[in-house]
């Protein structure tokens, strides 16, 4: 059996790596690791959105969106993998700092969990002698939830001491006590280390002088978080500025990584280890008139579809006999991973519920690019409460086709991402008879997935 090192991070976009809109995310770890050694699955798209439904899917190999929303790991499935390799006789860590693991269960699983506290208003150890300073005009950023009068981005700087170096950032200490981790128990055969970056989640504070390097002209106010409502509320050079942040944090999440593939490589797990490296989401930083990832803001009333800034994410593997430096063109979800993370480790699970994702590991070692026909991501809707301003579902064919059954301004939408990877051109007027039949082909999806009458009644 060979080890697995999963290492998610949350929030970040799939073309940070491939830079669609001229905005080039600096990415060399990520950019070394792909082209040398791991294969990227170029048509990933997360499943259940957003944090903890999308970590549920991957820990469960089951789908979770259409029944339920975010809550404990334990009220989902008795499916965990960590739990299915512990009875294999793997040993289990995980280490993050993001906090919503610990209160969703996830660290209940593990033969050992650690968590670096203290993101997006997390509040291990007060410090109330000492003013809580307003960070952003309240106008520019998210509201809620509140603490003392005060939002998410002024409550994160706070906790945190209002940090202004590298080494204080929470991806330098969950890659430092991931690398401390590995240097003492490498030889501990075969184990799992699920490795969980936040970032990078808003809010958007790497050092200033990280940030210059994308935005080096601004002179106003640091846009640290987005206002989850429209992007039209930001001026031109707000809207760069809070990119700019972005990309700073995401640009620090890939040297942290590097550190990580760095050290796997030091101790010369590679032929022993299958390492995958993930994220939940995307974020949008202006596209669709959008900043954020859902629609919480009481000056927008649109629906907010998962378009592939927020739906399409990097996944890239390596390790054991995975050909390196590939690119497969195959459409897969977080639900495809357990299965597929088993097979490649050469470990039999023996999953309490039955697996609802598919392995894909055949086609790694074969380059091969047929897997799924149909991706669908989705946020849990309660059919029992109105639909305003949710989240609604982003399916893509693997013909390529983008398909929304419910768009911002509440009709069906439909993209050809072979040439509008970002969604921005609706076509559906134009193709009636294509859309009917890929809502057609999301209806039959969710009946096969096994979703109620009242939840199919959404979108019939």
């Amino acid at each position: 059996m060979k080890n697995i090192i999963l290492i998610i991070t949350d929030t970040f976009r799939f073309d940070n790596l491939k830079n669609f809109k001229e905005r080039s995310v600096s990415t060399p770890a990520l950019d070394d690791f792909a082209q040398k050694r791991a294969v990227s699955i170029e048509n990933f798209y997360t499943g259940s959105f957003p944090t903890i439904p999308h970590r549920t899917d991957l820990a469960s190999g089951k789908l979770g969106w259409i029944n339920y929303g975010w809550q404990s790991i334990h009220q989902s499935s008795s499916n965990h993998i960590a739990q299915l390799l512990n009875k294999k006789g793997y040993n289990t860590q995980l280490i993050c700092d993001c906090p919503h693991l610990f209160r969703s269960d996830f660290n209940d699983g593990f033969e050992a969990a650690f968590c670096h506290r203290g993101q997006e208003g997390d509040k291990p150890l007060l410090h109330l002698n000492d003013e809580i300073k307003q960070v952003m005009p309240d106008k520019k950023t998210r509201q809620s939830p509140a603490y003392k009068g005060h939002p998410l981005v002024d409550q994160h700087r706070w906790m945190n001491r209002y940090f202004q170096n590298e080494a204080e950032t929470f991806m330098s200490l969950t890659a430092g006590t991931t690398v401390r981790w590995l240097e003492e128990n490498y030889r501990a055969e075969p184990f799992f280390l699920w490795t969980d970056f936040f970032d990078p989640h808003e809010p958007w504070d790497p050092p200033e002088y990280l940030v210059e390097k994308y935005d080096p002209d601004y002179e106003g106010t640091p846009m640290l978080h987005p206002n989850y409502g429209r992007a039209d509320d930001y001026t031109f050079g707000e809207l760069k500025n809070l990119w700019a942040h972005y990309a700073a944090e995401a640009e620090l999440v890939d040297r942290y990584i590097g550190r990580i593939l760095q050290k796997i490589d030091d101790l010369r797990l590679w032929q022993d280890t299958i390492v995958i490296i993930t994220s939940d989401h995307g974020h949008s930083l202006g596209e669709h008139n959008c900043t954020g990832k859902s629609n919480i803001n009481d000056n927008d009333d649109r629906y907010w579809p998962l378009y592939p800034e927020i739906s399409r994410v990097p996944f890239l593997i390596a390790g054991g006999d995975i050909p390196g430096g590939q690119q497969l063109d195959l459409m897969a979800q977080p639900i495809d991973i357990l299965p597929t993370a088993g097979e490649l480790a050469s470990v039999s699970l023996e999953p309490e519920e039955k697996l609802e994702g598919k392995s894909f590991a055949d086609q790694l070692i074969k380059g091969q690019n047929r897997h799924r026909e149909l991706t669908v991501s989705g946020s849990y809707i309660n059919p029992e409460k109105s639909i305003e301003q949710a989240n609604t579902p982003f399916i893509v064919s693997e013909e390529g086709w983008g398909y929304v059954p419910v768009g911002s301004e509440g009709s069906r939408e439909l993209y050809n991402l072979q040439n509008d990877p970002l969604a921005e051109n609706n076509i559906a007027g134009t193709n009636k008879e294509l859309v009917s039949n890929l809502h057609n082909r999301f209806i039959s999806y969710l009946h096969e997935m096994g979703a109620g009458d009242d939840f199919l009644s959404l979108w019939e």
